[in-house]
């Protein structure tokens, strides 16, 4: 914004190569529009992988940490609650 203040032969240059910056940026956007696609679809998978690993480091954790097995008492054992 300096450089369009500055009424120096540099600083309109300055100004002009950044107008001209912005103009090959907008054209890029425009032209790649497949690109922004792909870099869509690519976000969208690696999401679903995201979700997926989080699934996968879950059931690691819990095969790590079995739940207890309960135990059986020694000898016989009646329902009496009849």
């Amino acid at each position: 914004m300096l450089s369009s203040v500055l009424n120096s032969d540099r600083a309109i240059a300055v100004n002009i190569e950044i107008m001209r910056s912005f103009v090959r940026l907008r054209k890029l956007l425009e032209v790649d529009k497949s690109l922004a696609r792909k870099f869509e679809r690519l976000e969208r998978k690696l999401e679903s992988h995201d979700q997926a690993i989080v699934g996968i480091l879950s059931a690691i954790r819990q095969l790590m940490h079995p739940p207890d097995k309960k135990r059986r008492g020694i000898g016989f054992t009646a329902d009496l609650g009849g």
